[in-house]
């Protein structure tokens, strides 16, 4: 009997006992293709040497020293290498432990913001439904996953949600893209004035949302009107790369690709590539120049920020991540996991959508490719896809609640940056026999 309070109780996991490159190995000797990169984490594969040896000589050095007191060289090492691959106007880093803390501190670097400048009426936050931000209160708040947020709603602090931005769904007959963007645009100017164009503290946003839609990208110039609107009304924009950043949308920070800089942008997962636990927040001037010219502090802080190992793993992860080799191989083995999946799956009758970018692919599956029905949720589609896969030897990343929380399925995929072409192949195969299987198609 396990004494671990295991995420789903009662469920016989298998053991993992080894890792290397895309393959995770349990205790009986049986090797899985880590088609999601655990939940889009482990960007480099498993055992990666470089990485090891990094925090083999961190730990020979020293191994924890508390922020209260000391900076290490390994820390400011990573924070120069972020700020240096990031777009213009993100200059400084705070570290933290992991995706749900980065926002949480995010959040609250928003709020003493305005508290600094002089506006401490600004409170609200505005987010959009079906995403997903981290499930401490603060994040867990702002994503607006309803089967995540239910039965903690009690608790949750008030947050309000506008439409995210899901052309399979949501575009209208005959509506182009940039009539859906300025839509959406203009749904968000409506809620911000709603609520006092004076007391919106912050948007948040995924530029490619991920666990909870599949690989939802935006449309057209939808963050460019985005951006615009937070600056016309002097609302702080925060965009949450958690899941999509770190090179896994075929450039370091998937923002880029939409030609805008956020106020506040949160990274994990790829940052550490699953090495050690780590995230980062990274700012704007305009931001550290209010606490550094106001309190001199930022009133928040956690034991583990800036983790002298986490820390040499991470800077070692996002050197490697630049070398010019990697995204070209993300940008071009994206291309035909797409290709490969639009040939298995793009007829098939329960496949609706399969979208993307890089390494981030999702399918969308329903029970009418026509209609667009979803599957009764009480099948728990997405769980026997889980099921399948895992018997066919390969991780992949099914949920369900795909459409508002409750119905709808997809599954994620997000394999290693460093996964060749057979493998692509290999991980096709296996995901389109489990989801005929699991469908009954």
């Amino acid at each position: 009997m396990t004494k671990i309070l295991h995420r789903t109780i009662g469920t016989n996991l298998p053991r993992a006992v080894a890792g290397e490159g895309i393959y995770i190995t349990d205790r009986e000797g049986r090797s899985y293709i880590d088609g999601s990169g655990g939940a889009a984490v482990s960007c480099l594969g498993h055992n990666h040497p470089e990485v090891l040896e990094a925090m083999s000589a961190q730990m020979a050095r020293i191994a924890y020293a508390h922020t209260s007191f000391f900076t290490t060289d390994v820390a400011e090492e990573l924070a120069e290498r972020l700020v240096a691959l990031a777009p213009k106007g993100l200059d400084y880093v705070y570290l933290v432990s992991g995706g749900s803390e980065a926002v949480e501190a995010a959040l609250k670097m928003a709020r003493q913001y305005y508290v600094e400048i002089g506006q401490s009426q600004r409170r609200h936050i505005i987010a959009r439904r079906q995403s997903y931000h981290g499930n401490t209160i603060g994040a867990l708040a702002t994503g607006g996953n309803e089967w995540r947020r239910a039965q903690f709603k009690p608790i949750l602090p008030e947050t309000h949600h506008v439409s995210p931005c899901y052309a399979y769904r949501d575009l209208q007959p005959g509506e182009t893209s940039e009539a859906y963007a300025e839509r959406l645009a203009v749904e968000l100017e409506a809620k911000i004035v709603e609520l006092g164009a004076d007391e919106v503290m912050a948007f948040v946003a995924e530029p490619v949302v991920g666990a909870t839609l599949g690989a939802v990208g935006p449309v057209a110039d939808y963050f460019k009107r985005i951006r615009e609107i937070c600056d016309k009304y002097g609302i702080l924009l925060i965009l949450d790369e958690v899941m999509c950043g770190m090179g896994r949308t075929g450039t370091i920070f998937a923002m880029e690709q939409e030609g805008i800089v956020p106020d506040l942008v949160t990274i994990a997962k790829g940052l550490g590539g699953g090495f050690q636990p780590i995230g980062a927040v990274l700012l704007s001037e305009k931001i550290y120049r209010a606490f550094a010219d106001g309190s001199g502090l930022f009133q928040h802080g956690h034991t583990y920020i800036g983790h002298p190992v986490a820390a040499a793993a991470a800077s070692k992860v996002v050197e490697i991540l630049n070398r010019p080799e990697l995204m070209t191989n993300v940008i071009k083995m994206g291309d035909q996991l797409q290709a490969g999946l639009d040939e298995a799956l793009g007829q098939s009758p329960h496949v609706g959508d399969i979208r993307g970018s890089g390494l981030l692919r999702g399918i969308e599956i329903v029970s009418d490719r026509d209609t667009k029905q979803p599957f009764d949720p009480a099948l728990k589609i997405h769980a026997r896809i889980k099921k399948e896969a895992m018997q066919r030897g390969l991780m992949c990343y099914p949920m369900g609640g795909t459409i508002d929380g409750k119905n709808g399925d997809h599954v994620l995929l997000a394999p290693p940056y460093i996964i060749k072409p057979d493998q692509i192949d290999a991980i096709v195969e296996r995901l389109a026999a489990a989801i005929n299987s699991a469908v009954g198609g």
